[in-house]
């Protein structure tokens, strides 16, 4: 195992906030998978509908770009897609510029429930902001330095 060499040992501090975000992390996906199956979805359908509303620059993707996103291989992205279109949450519509590819969108059952579900993980995000803060290492910042940013 390699060490990065530059931030030197661990130390109880930083353990116990590495501990601290990964509970966080975990107390959330806890959250997110109840949440969305209280509302009839499976975490997967959910993740499927915030990756194409969250799509950057557009409202649709591909099949590819889904499993990009998702993490996903092609063809457990193809299942998603149909049990989601049997569901009415999203619509396959035929790509203008390449006949081989289709474009993926929600419909608007599919942006209610997924405004529904969003605005819930939202507020919980809210709530959990300081559990869920960036770690910082032996007294340094994460993140950008103030000081020499130029926002």
């Amino acid at each position: 195992m390699a060490d990065d060499g530059d931030a030197g040992a661990l130390t109880k501090k930083d353990f116990e906030a590495l501990a601290r975000f990964r509970f966080g992390i975990r107390r959330y996906l806890r959250f997110s998978e109840e949440t969305v199956r209280s509302h009839g979805l499976t975490p997967q359908q959910y993740q499927l509908l915030l990756a194409l509303k969250g799509f950057p620059g557009r409202d649709w993707a591909t099949v590819r770009e889904l499993a990009d996103r998702l993490l996903l291989r092609h063809h457990s992205v193809v299942e998603l897609v149909n049990r989601a279109q049997r569901q009415g949450l999203v619509e396959r519509v035929p790509h203008p510029d390449d006949a081989r590819a289709v474009r993926v969108q929600l419909t608007a059952d599919g942006e209610r429930i997924l405004g529904r579900l969003s605005a819930l993980h939202r507020a919980e995000l809210r709530r959990m902001d300081d559990v869920l803060a960036l770690p910082t290492w032996n007294g340094e910042v994460s993140g950008p330095d103030p000081a020499t940013s130029s926002g």
